[in-house]
Order: C-alpha cells, then structure tokens, then sequence
C-alpha cells in the first residue's frame, strides 16, 4: 500500500506523461512506495475520466528506440476543488504530503487581486496553493518541497513571489510569510519531453479499454535546482532516469534553447524555402541533416561551457528525436515569430562564436540570410509590423534593427549578403 506522498496539480497528458511515469518507475525500483493525489486546478478537466478508471492508466513511449508500453497505478484519487472545496483544503491536514508538483501552463502562475481568501476556491493556482498553505501553517505542520512543471524562467521563484503577493493581500500575517519561505523549498525546474497524449488518429490495440491513453516520446529530462537533498527523498538516481539536480540549472536550460530550440529556428526558414513539410522530412534528407549537423556540432556545441561529452551526447539524442516516426513537427507551426526566437535561441550563439574564434560561424550565418529570404515572401506568422518591415527593408536596416535584435548588427552585413537570395 502506496502512502500519499505528492499533490499534483494537472491531469493533462504532461504530467501523467513525466512526473507520474516516473514516480511509477521509481516505485517499482525502489521502496518510495509513495503515491500521487490529482488536484484539477480548473473547473473543466478530465478528472472524472481519470476516476472512473480508478485512476489508472497505459503511457506508451514511441520512438526510433523502440515501443514501451507501461501500466501506471501512482495516482491514488483526483480531488476537484471546484466541486467539494473541503476536501480539497483537507489535503493540508494529512502530514504524509511532502512534495507539490505542478503544470498549469506558462499562464498559470499568476497573481489576480480580485482573487479572495474565502473564495471556495480562488481562480488562480497560486491563490489555491496559498489557501493550502495557509492552513497547513494553521496546523503546525510541515511545509513541502514545490517542484513546479510550467515553462517559465525561474519558475519556483515566480511562484513562491506571488503566493508572498497572495499573503499580502489577504493580510496572512508575517509569521505565515516566514514560514512560507522558510518551511517551504521552491525549486527552479526545466521539463523537456514531447508528450503526444491520447492518439486521436490512430487505433492502439491495448486489449483492453484505456480513455485515458497518453504517449510520448523516449527523451525526458527533468533539470531541478534548489534542493540538493532531493534524491535522498525520492531516489531518481537509483532507476536510471534523467533526472538532474543542479546549482546550476541555467546551464542546462542555456543547452536546451542553444541546441534543441536553435536547431529549430536556424533550420526552418532554409527547410520551408526548399519545400520541406515537416522536422522528420529534412533529417531523412542527406543535405538538410548535414545543415542541422554543422550548426549544432560544429558552430552551437563550441560555444557552451558544460563538458564537451555531455553536449555531444544531448546533441545526438536531439537529432534522434527529430526523427522519430511517431512525431509530425510541422515546420510551419515551428515558424511562428522566427525573428524573435532567432534572437533568443541562434544569435547568443553567432555572437560567442565570433568572440571565442574571432571567425564567422557560415551555417548559422547561412541561416540568418535564409530567415530574412524566408521573410520576403507570405509564409511568415508573425507580428504584422515585423512582416511588413523584414519583407521591405534593406539587409542593411533588417540588421541595424535594435529593436529586433537589441543591437547594431551591421558587422555582420557583408557575411549575411553572401548567402541572401542564393
């Protein structure tokens, strides 16, 4: 008999697909025995689906490695504020809850002022957090370790800001907002996995009827920072998952943006411009995978700082999940605000090459001039001003853009020319 040892808020195919799947997997290889209640933190969700499965399901990882089909019992029952409010600020009350894990989109984290204590229950997820706080602190009890899914920057940071912006409001006291920060261990976390959920388009014969189906990918990283112990807690170490606990979790998200994300946007406006559909298409293409290949291996990869052999490795397991069969990536849903992602995810990279090499990176240059052919014709979604001025500008002016680019990128100039409209 498992105990009830995580809250989690989120029924969606994400965390049944990583959190959950890996707590199934940490069960069945260690003595955690510890098992998950379901918070539906909206008042439409599939929590009852999920109930009445008694909360079990089938998660299936796809990919060029292979199929693994595995049965998943973790989560014990799903409470739904929305409807019975008292059982849900009952979860304070049993000691055995040590771990809060969450995934309400980037949007979900939050502050409302209009959100109020007694509201039964609040709108926001922080608010309710704050609620279960509140009473957890009423009843002398420990506090929990956060481990917080949603794709922010610094997300255990913002959310422990805004349930302190919630104790302000509602006036909690400080004794309440020092224990919220000193009972309480907010960790920063970076999640990455595909997750393809319930396969509306395809029949899976499982034997058996399964509503909530979910699948994914292979890859999963979990990348936590802020709290060393965590391992000694729930042995992720010991089941042979990629979990991370770091002081440095920025290098690791640096490693996700530059190599995963910016092999996206340095290949996309090139790949739609030759007529490829989708990521798959262009790494079965001999000259499209070797574009990919040398702006990763040879000009992405030297400009980071994590070791040489770790970079290799994540970079190989990139390109196998861009090829993997189960997985249609369309490009053109990639393209969505190029520019914006090209500065975020593939200039650092052309910068600290130049600084590091005192030479220009050709491919990613290469695919600077292919971003701004790409945005000369109607294939672009994109802000309309920002359409309108990269398909009417000089190459000299796109690249004096500060407000694009938040600097004078002229220098480059005379390299980006060799490769436009070729």
């Amino acid at each position: 008999m498992y105990s009830e040892k995580v809250i989690q808020f989120g029924e969606g195919g994400f965390l049944r697909g990583f959190v959950d799947w890996m707590l199934q997997i940490v069960n069945e290889k260690t003595d955690f025995a510890g098992s998950v209640v379901v918070v539906q933190p909206i008042d439409k969700g599939m929590c009852d689906m999920l109930t009445a499965q008694d909360c079990k399901y089938t998660h299936i990882c796809r990919g060029s490695e292979g199929v693994d089909t595995r049965k998943i019992d973790v989560i014990s029952r799903c409470v739904k504020p929305y409807d019975n409010y008292d059982e849900y600020l009952k979860l304070a009350e049993k000691a055995s809850f040590r771990f809060i894990v969450s995934n309400t989109t980037e949007a979900g984290i939050c502050f409302n002022e209009n959100d109020k204590f007694e509201d039964a229950p609040p709108a926001t997820f922080p608010a309710k957090v704050t609620q279960l706080l509140k009473k957890r602190f009423d009843l002398s009890l420990p506090g929990f370790v956060f481990l917080p899914c949603e794709l922010i920057d610094k997300n255990g940071a913002v959310l422990r800001k805004v349930i302190l912006q919630y104790a302000d409001l509602w006036n909690l006291g400080d004794d309440f907002k020092e224990w919220v920060e000193k009972e309480n261990i907010f960790c920063n976390t970076l999640v990455d996995r595909i997750n393809t959920g319930f396969p509306k388009d395809e029949k899976i014969d499982l034997g058996y009827e399964d509503n909530m189906l979910n699948t994914s990918e292979y890859f999963h990283l979990w990348v936590i920072d802020g709290y060393k112990e965590l391992c000694k807690e729930i042995p992720f170490d010991k089941c042979d998952l990629n979990v991370i606990v770091t002081e440095n979790l920025e290098m690791y998200r640096t490693r996700k943006v530059r190599i995963l994300n910016g092999a996206h946007t340095s290949l996309v406006p090139y790949a739609l411009l030759e007529g490829f559909d989708t990521v798959k298409s262009c790494v079965d293409d001999e000259k499209m995978r070797e574009h990919i290949r040398k702006c990763v291996f040879d000009e992405i990869i030297p400009t980071l700082d994590l070791p040489k052999e770790e970079l290799i490795e994540y970079a190989e397991s990139v390109i196998t999940r861009f090829s993997n069969p189960y997985i249609k990536h369309y490009l053109s849903s990639i393209a969505l605000n190029s520019v914006s992602k090209f500065k975020v995810r593939v200039l650092p990279s052309i910068l600290e090459y130049i600084k590091r090499y005192d030479k220009m990176p050709e491919t990613l240059i290469f695919s600077f001039a292919k971003l701004i052919d790409f945005y000369r014709t109607d294939m672009t979604n994109d802000d309309k001003d920002v359409c309108e001025f990269m398909k009417t500008a000089s190459l000299e002016e796109i690249l004096a853009n500060k407000s694009l680019w938040d600097e004078d990128l002229t220098f480059l100039c005379a390299e980006v020319k060799k490769y436009v409209n070729k």
